[in-house]
């Protein structure tokens, strides 16, 4: 069943990025356009209080900006445009995006300022530590339960959920905080065996 949703995503990221290609969008455009998504879905969480629809809205705010960041790689690898520079660029602003938002939830009250931090630190260590073991040449892609894409659909779902259980973010925040923080350790342990073997 996954295998057959994953497959038909990559197929539909592939016509995205094929007519990404003919606007004439670059990579690292693409990558901007992410972060400005998710600038725009953390000021949502930020200020639901206006109206509790702002939550669901930046739930999707954040599933585009999710997308933008498949699609900048499909991009870069289908018509040859990776450059050093981009992988450095998107890299860098998931992190931007993924501070953003988990920002935004945290000031807007949506979640437990220990839970929310808990997310945040996790999210960025389970960059580190895929940079760190890639760096001394151990393969890491694949390594762990929850990855960016896993963790924005969680936050995504929850934030749909928000206008049945205004709990939703909260439980959503600390689902994450425990998973990043457990695939931070199974990537810890994955480079100890890795170098041991």
């Amino acid at each position: 069943m996954l295998t057959r949703i994953k497959a038909q995503f990559q197929a539909w990221i592939a016509g995205a990025a094929g007519f990404a290609y003919k606007t004439g969008l670059s990579p690292n455009a693409v990558s901007l356009i992410g972060i400005i998504f998710a600038l725009a879905s953390a000021s949502m969480y930020s200020v639901w209080r206006i109206n509790t629809v702002l939550v669901p809205f930046a739930g999707l705010l954040l599933l585009l900006s999710g997308f933008c960041d498949a699609l900048d790689g499909v991009l870069a690898e289908k018509w040859g445009k990776t450059t050093v520079f981009g992988a450095f660029l998107d890299s860098t602003l998931d992190r931007y995006s993924d501070a953003l938002v988990i920002c935004g939830i945290i000031f807007g009250g949506l979640c437990d300022t220990v839970g929310g931090l808990a997310a945040l630190i996790g999210s960025f260590l389970v960059s580190y530590t895929r940079a760190r073991g890639e760096a001394s040449g151990i393969k890491m892609i694949t390594v762990g339960l929850a990855e960016r894409a896993e963790r924005i659909l969680i936050l995504a779902a929850v934030s749909f959920l928000f206008l049945v259980n205004v709990a939703a973010v909260n439980y959503g925040v600390i689902l994450v905080a425990i998973l990043a923080n457990l695939t931070v350790l199974q990537r810890i342990l994955h480079v100890k065996r890795t170098l041991s073997s």
